[in-house]
Formats: C-alpha cells, structure tokens, sequence
C-alpha cells in the first residue's frame, strides 16, 4: 500500500519546509545527537518528512513519529463497546516519558479537526479525555516542568481549514490556512531564524519588566468581567524562548505573543467571560463564565459544550484552578488578522487567556529546584489537566496590584499601559 503524501498544490512548499527548519532550530533548538519524538495527524504527513529531514541535518538521533487520524478516532465511537471509553495507551506514554528522561526532545503537529467529536455523546467524549488525561501524567510532567526541550507547531489539514474558512472550496481554505500558518509563525519573511530572535528579544524585554515590577495580583475588568488573580510566591513572567531544565534554549509554542506567569492557585476571586471559543478535544465550548472563590471555580456556564467542560472541570480537584495567566496585546498579528482558528495554539494568542490545571514550575523563580511540595507551598496548582481559553479583548483593562495594595496599569482596552 502506498501513501501518497504530495504537498498540496494549496500549500507552498519553500514557505513549509520554513516552518519545518524554523521547528527544529528555533523551537526546538534540536541538539546532536538527540532523539525526538514527533506526534501528528496523518494529514500533515508531508510537514512531518520535512522536519524528519532537517532534524537529521541538524544531528539527531532517531526520530519516532506516531499519528492520528480522524477517521479511526471516530470508529471507536461509532463501534466500541463501552468500556473502551475508561481506557487509554498508557504504555504508550510511559515509553515517550522514558523517553524524554533519557533525553529526547518533544515536537507536536496540531491540526486536527477542531469539531471532529462535536456531535458524539459528551459523557463518552468527557471519560475518553479523562483515562489519556490520568495515562499522559507521567510524560505530560516531563513537559509541564519544562524538564526537555519541546515546541508545538501547526499543519492546515483540510478538515480544519474548511472550519476556519466555511463557504469556500476546500483548496482555497486549506490555502488560506496555510497561508495564516505561515504568516503567525514568522516563516513567510526572507530570514525566519533573524525575525524570531527580534520577537523573542521583545517579549524578553515585557517579562523582564512584569518580573522587575512583582506584583502580587492582577485584576481584569471588562463586560462579564471582574476578575484578581492573585500571583504565586515567587512566580516569575516568561516569554517567547525559555531555557528548558536539560539547559537547551527552545521556543515551545510557534506561534507564540504571550509573557505568562504561574497564579496562586488559592487566590483567584470574581468573575469571568471567554472572548473566544474553546476547541477542546473535538469539542466547542463557547461563551464560558465562571466564578471563582478562594481559588475554586463555583459556578460555570457555556451557551456550547456546557456539559463537556463541567464535566472537564470533575476531572480533578486542581481542574476547578488556575495554572496558568497569559498576557497577549489586542493588536497583537494573529488578533489582527481577523482570524477565529478555533484552535488554541493560535486563539490563545490573540488574547489575553487564562489555563484551567496544571501549572508550569518553570514559572517560578529557582523553579528548577523546587519539589512539587515547595510549589504547592507556594501556591503552584496540579492537575491531570492543562486547558487555555481566552479572555481578553479591546475592552479588557488589567492592572497590578502591588503588596501594599499600589495599583499600576498594565493595559488599557487590551493593549499595554
């Protein structure tokens, strides 16, 4: 049997292998001799040849792939018998993080079908991302604590493309997607690699100054919104390149506009309003509000998927915290494309967003060395869990809170103060 993976004649081919070279130079940093693991959708086959290529140029290792493909993924719901639904491959994921104990990096392929199970029985959907959620834990840590150099990049497979762009013919859509791919990931100018270390210069530059200012909360307010986070102890704001704790510079998100830091999982009190729709495995959960007290979301609604993310939110006592805040410009290039990618890799960087679960040790300052015990301590929440949706807009104004209550803006109507 023969797999015919051409590039689309939708999909430019020099601006692609780009963005494949861009992954493992920069969002990678992909050191010789290095394994990499490789996950994607059978559709972005021919993304994968090219990165497989330059990893090798660049020295690695062995390069290992494994794939998905929607079809399969909806035969289970359309054949298996109940049961299937409480299982996932732990195996498998034990294997990638020995993997990534022994040293190899991690690189992601999105692109799926962001409503491929919108239509399938949410209870089935909700206990199938609960088993790979609990089987994930061991090689999802390896990434949360920033333990290996890894990156995520995107493919525009045609299921999501005509998502994005409805009304057109597939070729233009997936030409479309390709063409907004490209442009967000900073591989459609002469020099990718010379562009990226100026982004990543600025987004140094507004951690460095969110990190000089140590604010211990911020407080968000627009329409259905009136939020504090509260900051953990000792958080620290990154941005753009991150030193990985095996010491290799990588680049985990492409595209990336955030600086984002760690909250205290037990100071989060108010109100809050998504901006955008969340795409969270085949499901579209829109117009979310919650409310939170001493940390805990209380109360929550969605006018879409409402049974999915209450029922996200029962996966764990941390699934009801935060992890993660994130702030993002309103002007930033992916809002100003006009774009919904009803993807979260792109959408979250269009707005201002907070993560629901886990939270990143490498926010916090000597995060390398602190025990799971000393982040808890310090207000670091953990969860089989790690879900960014968004909430900010040209309406949103946050300002810091200082220790002694000293207010500073940090935006107003969603661009920096």
């Amino acid at each position: 049997m023969t797999i015919h993976s051409e590039i689309s004649s939708s999909v430019d081919p020099v601006r692609l292998e780009k963005l494949a070279e861009v992954a493992v130079k920069v969002g990678l940093q992909l050191q010789r001799d290095q394994d990499l693991v490789m996950t994607a959708p059978l559709a972005a086959l021919p993304l994968v040849r090219l990165i497989t290529k330059h990893a090798y140029l660049a020295g690695a290792g062995l390069v290992t792939t494994f794939y998905s493909d929607e079809e399969t993924t909806l035969a289970r719901y359309a054949h298996a018998p109940d049961a299937s639904f409480d299982k996932a491959s732990g195996w498998l994921y034990e294997g990638m993080a020995k993997a990534y104990a022994n040293g190899a990096a991690r690189l992601a392929i999105a692109g799926d079908n962001p409503l491929l199970l919108a239509s399938q029985d949410p209870a089935k959907v909700a206990r199938a991302n609960k088993a790979n959620s609990m089987a994930y834990k061991p090689a999802l840590e390896k990434i949360s604590n920033f333990d290996i150099n890894w990156n995520i990049v995107s493919y525009p497979n045609p299921s999501w493309a005509t998502i994005v762009f409805p009304g057109v013919p597939e070729e233009e859509a997936v030409r479309r997607l390709a063409d907004a791919i490209f442009a967000a990931s900073r591989v459609d100018v002469a020099d990718p690699i010379a562009a990226w270390a100026e982004h990543n210069a600025n987004l140094k530059k507004r951690s460095g100054w969110l990190n000089g200012e140590r604010f211990s909360a911020l407080h968000f307010t627009g329409p259905g919104t009136d939020l504090t986070v509260g900051l953990a102890d000792g958080h620290e704001w990154h941005g753009g390149a991150s030193v990985a704790r095996n010491g290799v510079t990588c680049n985990p998100n492409i595209p990336t506009e955030e600086v984002f830091t760690t909250p205290h999982a037990l100071n989060v009190e108010g109100h809050v309003s998504s901006t955008k729709p969340l795409s969270h495995q085949g499901t579209l959960i829109d117009n979310i509000q919650v409310r939170f007290e001493g940390g805990r979301i209380v109360e929550a609604k969605a006018s879409k998927g409402e049974e999915v993310l209450n029922k996200v939110l029962d996966t764990d006592e941390g699934a009801r915290r935060l992890g993660e805040v994130a702030l993002v410009p309103h002007s930033s290039p992916i809002s100003a494309s006009g774009i919904l990618f009803y993807n979260t890799l792109f959408d979250e960087n269009a707005s201002c967003h907070i993560a629901l679960g886990q939270c990143y040790s490498k926010c916090f300052l000597d995060g390398a060395t602190l025990s799971q015990e000393q982040i808890a301590a310090q207000g670091g929440n953990s969860s089989l869990i790690h879900i960014d949706w968004m909430i900010g807009s040209d309406k949103i104004d946050i300002d810091g809170i200082k220790a002694d209550g000293a207010r500073v803006p940090v935006m107003r109507k969603g661009e920096w103060a």
